[in-house]
């Protein structure tokens, strides 16, 4: 049966935590370009993949955005906050990541787009010391400023709706606590002002879910990843989903490992390093951030292989995972991976990956499709944790009755499905 889902028209209020990033920057950019006919979206499955509908024979294989209801790039409205006071345009040119041929086009949209004053704590990123900044009294005075600023920025924009999207950095690790239980803890612990358990993207979350606004976390942080604010986002009929984008070496672990394990071939040991220079790669340098992206990393292999149903094959893999800052690099980044592998009677052989990505350019897509996916979900009526967008997340979110899925193909047959019951389309089982 096909969905109910509100229409689209009007424009649709991009507000980006971390504006002033490569990541973020890279977005913008390329959306206008391609919007301008200046460039494709290559990357988007939003804006190229097909979907298949129907039986095979009957050869019906339309672009996704030609059957399903998504808001077009024309009614895209970018804003949001940044902890410098950049422009767009300034920051892209910081980040180093576009040619200055493909910035020109499009300077003065890029210079019309200046970041709010950030929510920000120096203790959750310590390698960063943010410039334009907002002050507060306790974390829930820290909230209330984002929704002001949401609030403005809808009004001031004519957006008929908004989504929000975490595109900043990694904030040092945090294991979920008492006060991340309950949406009442929550809220106590921010008017408390613990600023040990309450991080700054968790000001940005609540503002947002507060506000309507669907919100998708980019980084590995906890943040929207606690009971709490899957309450509050049950409450409050809006979707959520995360966390941290899956662009490079993490994207290849969920292709390679389902291959190991569907050959039924024995795996002892992966090691995996990068090197990076961008400001990621700075605030990665700090061992307490880097721990809250090793814990996001180091998941993927053991839920593909599932150690504890194949000991024999899975049972003592060594798994290190390193980042490396590299500043010459930028934002070039290389991911580097020994695995080694055991075969027939136990003769070990060896797979060695090297993969020299750009890290911005892998992860601006996603961040379109996540927007345009999240604005979808909220429109068809759906809320909370939004496991169908799997696919994009190194560390896909789930309740404690679920298992998360990290088999690329499998996350994406799960989304084309999703998209199909939505039009009121048969899901596939790719049997026929």
């Amino acid at each position: 049966m096909k969905q109910e889902i509100r229409s689209a028209d009007g424009r649709l209020g991009v507000l980006v935590v971390g504006l002033g990033g490569a990541v973020a920057t890279t977005f913008v950019v390329g959306t206008l370009s391609a919007r301008r006919g200046l460039s494709q979206p290559i990357g988007s499955i939003t804006q190229l993949a097909t979907i298949r509908l129907g039986k095979r024979n009957e050869n019906r294989f339309p672009k996704i955005k030609e059957v399903v209801p998504l808001a077009g790039m024309d009614d895209l409205v970018f804003g949001g906050w940044d902890i410098f006071p950049d422009d767009v345009y300034e920051a892209a040119l910081h980040a180093e990541v576009l040619d200055q041929k493909d910035l020109e086009p499009v300077k003065e949209e890029l210079q019309r787009i200046r970041p709010i004053k950030a929510a920000f704590d120096p203790e959750w990123v310590k390698r960063l010391h943010g410039t334009h900044v907002k002050s507060a009294e306790n974390r829930w005075e820290l909230t209330e400023q984002p929704r002001e600023d949401i609030r403005q920025f809808r009004q001031q924009n004519g957006c008929d709706r908004l989504v929000m999207i975490w595109s900043a950095s990694t904030e040092i690790y945090l294991p979920a606590c008492r006060e991340h239980h309950t949406l009442s803890d929550l809220e106590q612990a921010m008017k408390d002002n613990r600023t040990d358990v309450i991080a700054p993207s968790m000001c940005y979350a609540y503002a947002a879910i507060a506000e309507g606004v669907p919100f998708i976390m980019g980084a590995p942080n906890l943040c929207v990843d606690i009971p709490a604010m899957w309450e509050f986002a049950r409450n409050q009929q809006v979707p959520v989903a995360g966390k941290d984008f899956k662009t490079g070496q993490t994207m290849l672990k969920t292709v390679l490992a389902p291959m190991l394990k569907t050959r039924m071939l024995g795996l002892s040991g992966w090691f995996s390093t990068n090197i990076l220079g961008n400001r990621d790669g700075e605030v990665l340098d700090d061992p307490d951030s880097f721990k809250t992206k090793e814990v996001s990393k180091l998941s993927v292999i053991d839920t593909i292989l599932q150690p504890e149903i194949y000991p024999e094959l899975y049972g003592s893999i060594y798994h290190k995972v390193r980042i490396n800052y590299y500043p010459p690099r930028k934002d070039n980044k290389e991911g580097w991976d020994n695995i080694d592998l055991i075969g027939w009677m136990g003769y070990p052989m060896q797979l060695k990956v090297d993969f020299l990505c750009r890290d911005s350019i892998l992860a601006a897509p996603l961040v379109l499709d996540l927007v345009l996916f999240a604005d979808l979900a909220a429109r068809a009526g759906m809320s909370g944790i939004q496991d169908w967008l799997s696919f994009y997340f190194k560390s896909p979110m789930h309740d404690a009755e679920h298992v998360p899925e990290h088999d690329l193909f499998i996350q994406y047959t799960r989304l084309k499905n999703t998209l199909r019951k939505m039009i009121g389309e048969s899901t596939l089982d790719y049997l026929d």
